[in-house]
């Protein structure tokens, strides 16, 4: 870290290479390479975990190319491996990247903490998923000597699987909720469960589980504002599952549900707007997307971009806010909604936005950029680097090696 808390550790400018870094937006990594402070700020960005959400945005392959590419020296990130579990994590997913780029000491140094580290269980599940077989498989008479028997293993994956270690009888892994008699009752019967106030919440959540498989179910609609929890705090589980299957036939109940007071109801409705309303639901959809932005709410406002590209140029007064949004969100997930919506909406300009997406750390965004950039000398020049960089994901090498046959043709 830094030596600033949470609560005083603000994103910076994206005016600035830090704030580009920090976002993971594409232009960052193309201004790296002039910036004498550059160094710094990618092991700034290894040491605190700059992502909106950890669960979906992608840094690690963005930072560890940057590495390579400034040739930085790798002592500072090895030395997070001896820090807490989420500094190891980081520092394991940039290093064992680096090992697929060719650094053999990025290798060394995890193969070693495997053998003696705090957290080498974690770590030789990360490169036994990464790496080829041959680089771990070595490690098994290792990790047998290891394990005390009371490790979260990740069973059903490398290197367990290979290895036959560990296998535990465990749980299979719901997907989902467990329903009874709900079940096999009639359209009408399961709305008589949900609006009945002695019935437990999961006898409803199995309602609505039943209703999701079913056509849509018009009876439920007048009946979404009340289908609470039983404490009355939150909106029942599946209840937005139940609410999308119902389709452009929420529209109208939607448009009050959009100006409801409370706010689950209120997105609610304009999820449905978004996505099922039509011309007329333009300026509460645009009205809400300036909210988002007033408050500077980045999660939520990808949904709201794709139920705008709907409407083509007709959203034109959307522009402006979408282009906010992908320059300054750092929420990098959620970018390439704005940059599809701005295909769809006013697409003047796009072929920046397009190249810059080929150094962005989101993976989808780097296939838009492959799939969109200009046809120029720079852009055949990032495709081939992208072919070939063993670290890309398999997806993106694939289609950069397919778009330059392409153009050869």
């Amino acid at each position: 870290m830094n030596g600033e808390s949470d609560e005083q550790w603000a994103y910076a400018s994206v005016g600035t290479l830090e704030g580009l870094v920090q976002r993971g937006r594409g232009l960052g990594a193309l201004s790296a390479p002039g910036d004498p402070a550059a160094g710094q700020l990618v092991y700034d960005c290894v040491r605190r975990d700059c992502r909106w959400d950890s669960q979906v945005d992608e840094r690690h392959l963005y930072l560890a190319r940057l590495i390579r590419d400034l040739e930085l020296p790798l002592e500072p990130v090895f030395a997070l491996l001896a820090g807490d579990e989420d500094e190891c994590e980081r520092a394991t997913r940039v290093l064992e990247l680096l090992a697929l780029s060719g650094s053999v000491e990025a290798r060394q140094v995890l193969r070693s903490y495997i053998r003696e580290g705090e957290h080498w269980v974690d770590v030789l599940e990360s490169v036994a998923g990464c790496w080829p077989v041959e680089w771990w498989d070595d490690l098994a008479g290792l990790a047998r000597s290891r394990l005390v028997g009371d490790e979260p293993l990740l069973w059903r994956s490398e290197p367990w699987v290979r290895w036959q270690l560990g296998q535990r009888s465990a749980a299979p892994r719901a997907d989902r909720p467990v329903v009874g008699a709900e079940a096999g009752l009639s359209g009408r019967q399961l709305l008589q469960v949900l609006g009945d106030p002695g019935a437990p919440d999961g006898a409803k959540v199995g309602a609505l589980w039943a209703l999701t498989e079913r056509p849509p179910e018009p009876g439920l609609i007048p009946m979404v504002p009340t289908l609470l929890t039983a404490d009355g705090r939150r909106p029942l589980p599946l209840l937005s599952r139940a609410v999308d299957r119902l389709g452009a036939l929420a529209v109208p109940a939607a448009r009050e549900w959009a100006t409801d007071p409370r706010q689950w109801l209120s997105w609610t409705g304009m999820m449905v707007l978004a996505e099922h309303g039509d011309t007329a639901d333009l300026p509460v959809l645009i009205e809400e997307l300036s909210a988002h932005w007033t408050v500077r709410d980045w999660c939520g406002p990808d949904r709201l971009a794709a139920g705008l590209s709907r409407f083509g140029p007709q959203a034109a007064e959307a522009a402006p806010l979408l282009r906010r949004f992908w320059l300054h969100t750092p929420h990098s997930y959620e970018r390439l909604a704005y940059l599809k919506a701005l295909a769809a909406i006013d697409p003047a300009g796009m072929e920046h936005a397009y190249f810059e997406s080929l150094w962005d750390c989101e993976s989808d965004a780097r296939l838009l950029g492959i799939a969109s950039a200009p046809d120029m000398l720079p852009v055949w020049e990032r495709l081939a680097q992208l072919r070939d960089d063993p670290m890309e994901e398999p997806e993106v090498r694939s289609a950069a090696g397919e778009r330059l046959v392409a153009l050869d043709g």
